[in-house]
């Protein structure tokens, strides 16, 4: 192999090298771009999921606050049924 083709051949290798090193990198910040995309959805699922939690636990002081409240009001409905019931029959008697 003469020089010149040698010269050539090696020429040829750095450049292909070159270029694999300019692919590397487009690759490489590639992956940053996915990265920083993956965090910040992460980052949106988990202020989602904190507000689920958040709703979750005011439903869940609602229905508690109802349930009480319905334990004090329905004895209290069910005896004026009562009283209205009595006052009927004792008027209609």
């Amino acid at each position: 192999m003469s020089d010149q083709e040698l010269l050539r051949v090696l020429q040829e290798i750095r450049d292909n090298q070159m270029l694999q090193l300019e692919r590397q990198a487009q690759g490489l910040e590639l992956q940053r771009e996915q990265f920083a995309l993956v965090r910040k959805q992460s980052e949106r699922a988990e202020r989602i999921q904190d507000r689920a939690e958040y709703i979750q636990a005011k439903s869940t002081q609602l229905v508690t606050g109802a349930r009480k409240m319905l334990a004090v009001i329905l004895p209290i409905i069910v005896a004026i049924i009562i009283l209205i019931m009595y006052l009927l029959w004792k008027f209609f008697r």
